[in-house]
């Protein structure tokens, strides 16, 4: 199928503004919980940082399995629909105010993440033929709507717990019961519209019957050889999540204690989404750009150039932190250049790195093998406790040896290029 010819489907966004609304009620969770653990349970950081980390690291896992069902029984639709519940019921017990609702509760978003996440990525890839370059730009237009919500989450939250600050819960009920409207509001919109999402685009055993028989080049690679090539992104991968996410834990604390300005830490995590919606645009235009003159670079090449923004970003806060003196505080402006590096980072690695696995990965695969990359996101999140020294090491040279690790990944990745490149061959 030529590209030029090819449109987003109507499917695309309504996928979209489901994951919008989703993410809006992920990211409200993630922004609170290390402060909901330290302010209203009185954790110390350390331990914090350890839970927080355990417990992004299983939601992440939990997608290989929820991508295994939805392959081999569920189907994509219902899968969602299974996580769904599970979201709301979950943000829904927080209201409990103890440890015992607390636990409670992340384990539904846990169980939930495993069903809804993974299966409407694979949709999205689904509605679009083999090795087309609209994969790329439509997950990007995909990854922008995660952060639409990923934005609106923090500030909302930020907002009831200041309005509700004198309650019992210091306002992190009210913060929760947004997260759950938003839940309920994406599930919404998936019913609505689920007309919009082709058949073939929502059910396993009508991918591979459906897709176009059009014959692109990393058909003719064996399948072990396209496996091999995803597992290896994956792993260099897991580099830039351990950076990422430190944005729950170690980022929070900078925004809270070390960031001279009159918010919580938990806004700090709508400045990187912000910038992915900016970002993300352009970026997508600036590909077709490329595409429409034979210069847009290979999806493992944007991928390489994305981890190395990600080592610039833990190198501007190596220099911030050495201006405060490992203790004091700085401009905020020091924390939005840091986002702003780490925004393109994610668009290029993370939105591609979705679209890779669409593209490289076998139809009947795709669940499982989706869920593959997410698990790729949860090791990242476990090894991100590194970030329990954050007390013991100065930020400066917290922040030096993260910028280190991320540059050895880069090097390594643009090592793998070549093996990569005749690994997808056109992709």
């Amino acid at each position: 199928m030529n590209d030029a010819a090819e449109k987003h489907p109507k499917a695309l966004y309504v996928l979209f503004s489901t994951e919008m609304w989703e993410r809006f009620s992920f990211y409200s969770v993630g922004g609170m919980l290390l402060l909901y653990l330290t302010n209203y349970f009185k954790w110390s950081e350390p331990d914090a940082i350890v839970f927080v980390n355990w417990y992004t690291a299983l939601v992440y896992a939990s997608p290989l399995i929820g991508g295994w069902l939805a392959d081999r029984f569920l189907g994509y639709r219902k899968s969602v629909y299974i996580g769904g519940a599970f979201f709301i019921a979950g943000h829904t017990l927080f209201a409990g105010g103890t440890l015992a609702y607390t636990y409670a509760a992340l384990a539904c978003l846990i169980i939930g993440n495993g069903f809804f996440k993974p299966n409407v990525s694979t949709m999205v890839g689904n509605l679009y033929s083999t090795g087309s370059k609209l994969k790329d730009r439509a997950f990007s237009i995909f990854y922008t709507g995660i952060n639409i919500g990923a934005m609106l989450g923090p500030i909302a939250c930020e907002i009831l717990r200041e309005k509700f600050k004198d309650n019992s819960q210091q306002g992190f009920d009210r913060a929760f019961n947004a997260a759950a409207f938003g839940m309920v509001l994406a599930m919404i919109i998936f019913t609505v519209f689920r007309s919009a999402i082709p058949e073939r685009a929502a059910n396993p055993s009508r991918v591979a019957s459906t897709e176009p028989t059009e014959h692109h080049p990393v058909d003719d690679v064996p399948e072990w050889k396209r496996v091999v090539a995803l597992t290896l992104v994956c792993a260099v991968g897991v580099v830039f999540w351990i950076l990422f996410w430190q944005s729950n834990t170690t980022l929070t604390l900078w925004a809270e204690h070390n960031t001279d300005w009159n918010v919580s830490g938990i806004i700090s995590n709508a400045i990187n989404p912000g910038f992915i919606i900016i970002f993300g645009f352009l970026l997508s235009f600036f590909f077709k750009y490329l595409a429409k003159r034979g210069l847009e670079p290979s999806t493992p090449a944007k991928m390489t150039f994305g981890l190395f923004f990600a080592s610039l970003a833990t190198a501007i806060l190596f220099v911030a932190a050495t201006v405060g003196g490992n203790t004091g505080k700085v401009s905020p402006t020091w924390l939005f250049a840091a986002y702003a590096c780490i925004s393109v980072g994610e668009i290029l690695l993370s939105a591609m790195g979705l679209s890779l696995v669409s593209k490289v990965a076998p139809p009947r695969f795709r669940g499982v093998l989706m869920g593959g990359w997410f698990l790729s996101i949860s090791i990242g999140a476990k090894f991100a406790d590194i970030g329990q020294y954050w007390a013991q090491w100065s930020h400066s040279y917290f922040f030096a040896v993260l910028t280190g690790m991320a540059l050895a990944g880069t090097l390594v990745l643009f090592l793998m290029l070549r093996f990569l490149r005749k690994s997808m061959p056109g992709i």
